[in-house]
């Protein structure tokens, strides 16, 4: 077992094969376990990220998450909070982070400066957060505390143009905009309930 922040022997053997060991080694050295203020600002200015989970049994599964800027919070040194908003019932992510707190997330800017920012880490998911009183939409809290921060290559980042925002997105004393698939024949006799957010 490698007492490496970043790699594994699987990782390890390939680097040894394509001779980039000490370019992966530098990079690691780049690796932190606290946010940087300007890691604070690029998190909590995002409006998506990625999510990476995987199940018990390793199975994998990839999540955009998306929010108006500031739905993914700082929260101390090591820890972000990111909200869980009405979807389409299924709990992919969460559910597997109720059964393995193994996470990876990456930050992507296509709007600007192109910039990555992976965040490993370990998540736990609340229905009693006190943060989802204060966050309009969130029907449950993922809070991740980082093991790993760390910079990612971005020379394949395409530059990208915001057109509009989603309408999808809570807004505080608004009603909610439903998406059309729930009242999509197949699915409305089915649909769950909007949970409300306490206030």
């Amino acid at each position: 077992m490698s007492d490496s922040l970043l790699y594994h022997d699987g990782n390890f053997a390939l680097q040894e094969e394509f001779a980039s060991r000490a370019v992966a080694a530098r990079l690691e050295s780049l690796a932190r376990t606290a946010f940087s203020p300007t890691d604070k600002e690029f998190i909590e200015s995002a409006f998506y990220f990625f999510l990476a989970t995987a199940d018990r049994e390793g199975r994998p599964d990839c999540s955009f998450k998306g929010g108006a800027p500031g739905f993914v919070r700082v929260t101390a040194p090591d820890e972000l909070a990111f909200p869980d908003y009405d979807g389409n019932g299924m709990f992919r992510s969460l559910g597997n982070l109720t059964v393995n707190p193994a996470v990876a997330l990456i930050f992507i800017n296509m709007h600007g400066n192109p910039r990555r920012l992976r965040i490993l880490g370990n998540a736990r998911v609340s229905r009693s957060d006190p943060l989802i009183a204060a966050t309009v939409g969130a029907q449950m809290m993922v809070r991740v505390t980082a093991r790993a921060i760390f910079p990612n290559c971005p020379r394949n980042i395409p530059k990208m143009q915001l057109v509009e925002a989603s309408p999808f997105i809570p807004k505080w004393g608004e009603e909610p905009v439903e998406p059309a698939w729930k009242d999509a024949e197949e699915y409305r006799d089915v649909v769950h309930p909007r949970q409300k957010t306490p206030r």
